[in-house]
């Protein structure tokens, strides 16, 4: 799956999927991330335990993750897990994290398009993502891909410093993000940088 893209600015990174071994580079790549963007996020990616419990998921077949590095250091990280329960094995939850320094220049529309061919093989039908209110940047994304808000929770779930945030469950047919990611790619910036 190694490959190098080109983000809306022409700066590359390579996209390939998270080994089991990049523990080290994950934490760093975590590490790097403001407090405040690591506070909307559902596990303690500072906790090395926490991490690596994740990563044997990847073993185990429940998730498949890829990662953009640039320079050698991994700057974005994408996630999709499966569901191993019999009435959900259909549905796959996807997340997505990015560096500050390459937000806002389609690297997460990237990532999500690469999961888009892993919900694929997988057989997937539809795939889900849940948010804090306060992230509004994946909000923008999901919403701009196709996904649609199913539900909010209000006060569901606390941040890390322990605060009440409402939860927000979007949902998006695999078939019609296809058409989304297709549409952004052909009539976007990218088509300058190709």
């Amino acid at each position: 799956m190694d490959k190098t893209e080109r983000m809306k600015d022409g700066t590359e990174v390579m996209i390939r999927r998270l080994a089991p071994n990049d523990i080290d580079k994950l934490m760093e790549f975590y590490g790097s991330l403001p407090e405040e963007d690591r506070r909307y996020l559902k596990f303690d990616v500072t906790d090395r335990k926490v991490v690596a419990k994740r990563l044997r998921r990847i073993e185990n077949g429940d998730d498949i993750r890829v990662v953009a590095v640039h320079g050698g250091v991994i700057v974005a990280s994408g996630a999709l897990e499966l569901s191993g329960e019999a009435w959900s094995k259909h549905q796959g939850e996807i997340r997505v994290v990015i560096a500050r320094p390459f937000q806002q220049r389609g690297l997460g529309t990237i990532l999500i398009r690469e999961l888009y061919f892993v919900a694929v093989q997988n057989q997937l039908t539809t795939i889900i993502a849940r948010m804090m209110r306060p992230q509004t940047g994946a909000l923008k994304i999901f919403r701009r891909l196709g996904f649609r808000e199913e539900s909010i929770l209000p006060d569901f779930v606390k941040d890390l410093g322990g605060g009440s945030q409402d939860l927000i469950v979007m949902r998006c047919e695999v078939k019609d993000l296809w058409k989304e990611l297709d549409r952004l790619f052909s009539e976007s910036d990218w088509q300058r940088c190709r």
